[in-house]
């Protein structure tokens, strides 16, 4: 088994040490050990690291892949958990799809006045659905 310091695992993976020692904090990476005043990490350490960056870019949180990387040995990747996930990927690329298509439209429309126009008019409808999505609920008067 090839061993790698800190530094080296950090310059394969272009992570840097502080990330790598939080991932460690966190039970996703385990060192083995260290040389000197340095962590020592197994080579396949690289292979996890590729792990946790394939799921931290389908948007998976920090504690959702520890929980599908097993602590000894491969992945426990819970697959009806991928697949909602890529439902939701799905539901977002759909609706950046139609922002995009709509914002394309607003810059070629040959109207005047952009709110005269039934694209952009949707296309503003569904920013609307968007911001109500995000807006706290109304505070109630407190009754008394």
């Amino acid at each position: 088994m090839k061993e790698l310091d800190i530094g080296k695992v950090a310059r394969w993976s272009g992570l840097p040490a502080s990330t790598l020692r939080y991932y460690e904090e966190k039970g996703l990476i385990r060192s083995i050990g260290r040389s000197g005043l340095k962590r020592v990490f197994a080579e396949s350490v690289l292979q996890r690291l590729s792990l946790i960056a394939l799921g931290r870019t389908a948007g998976f949180s920090l504690d959702d892949i520890a929980e599908m990387l097993a602590a000894e040995g491969g992945p426990a990747i819970d697959r009806e958990r991928l697949q909602h996930k890529a439902e939701q990927l799905d539901q977002t690329i759909r609706r950046l799809s139609a922002i995009r298509d709509g914002l394309r439209h607003a810059a070629l429309c040959p109207a005047d006045n952009h709110l005269d126009c039934p694209t952009f008019q949707r296309l503003m409808g569904m920013a609307s659905k968007q911001v109500s999505r995000h807006r706290p609920a109304p505070a109630v008067p407190e009754q008394g």
